[in-house]
């Protein structure tokens, strides 16, 4: 049964959010508000607990994680930043964006795509995630929460409870959160000194990233 945490959007309860850290160290897949829609969060290295997410949203290893970091220095430790990506990334952090980039040893071949050896990473803008993020003191890995068969990602947290609480762990609600994915985009093609490729609009506005 999944526990059902209500935080403060402005200013969560610590208490409830190190209840979501110490599951998360345990083993839990938690359902965490992000500033574009609901995600999936796991422990990076649990590799029974991101199999878990993975069959949660019924997707197999080519499909794109995302490592949501705290910060841009956060970042630059699981990806390969060159100069003209570092300036695109503080263009448009932190916000509802999530980034293709080459990943670094710091991150497990299992989370990684199994061919092209890259990453999703993101850092958001919530509040509470923020704050979990930083209490859990490393980058989690997520999937937006989609649930199979669906094409929308899901923002409602009773709902999520409803339809997930004995395959989730917690799910944190900090009151209303936006129904829209992130903007994704495949920053690796500027390591070969080509421009950056959009693969999703979603949330994010295209203007920062110099894409409109």
């Amino acid at each position: 049964m999944a526990q059902f945490l209500q935080v403060h959007p402005d200013n969560p309860q610590p208490r409830l959010l190190k209840q979501a850290v110490a599951l998360l160290t345990g083993g839990g897949v938690v359902a965490v508000p992000t500033d574009s829609s609901y995600a999936l969060v796991c422990h990076l290295d649990d590799k029974a607990a991101v199999e878990h997410m993975r069959r949660m949203r019924q997707v197999d290893d080519k499909h794109h994680l995302t490592l949501m970091c705290r910060d841009l220095s956060e970042l630059a430790n699981y990806a390969r930043v060159d100069n003209r990506q570092y300036r695109l990334l503080k263009a448009a952090t932190p916000g509802a964006y999530t980034f293709i980039l080459e990943a670094t040893k710091e991150v497990p071949r299992r989370v990684s795509h199994p061919q092209r050896k890259t990453i999703g990473l993101r850092v958001p803008q919530n509040r509470s995630l923020l704050d979990l993020l930083e209490l859990h003191g490393a980058p989690l890995l997520a999937t937006t929460l989609i649930a199979p068969g669906e094409t929308d990602p899901m923002n409602d947290a009773q709902e999520i409870r409803a339809r997930f609480e004995h395959a989730l762990a917690a799910v944190i609600d900090a009151g209303a959160c936006p129904l829209a994915p992130t903007t994704v985009v495949d920053l690796t093609p500027m390591g070969n000194g080509g421009e950056p490729t959009l693969v999703r609009q979603g949330r994010g506005p295209l203007g920062p990233l110099g894409l409109q």
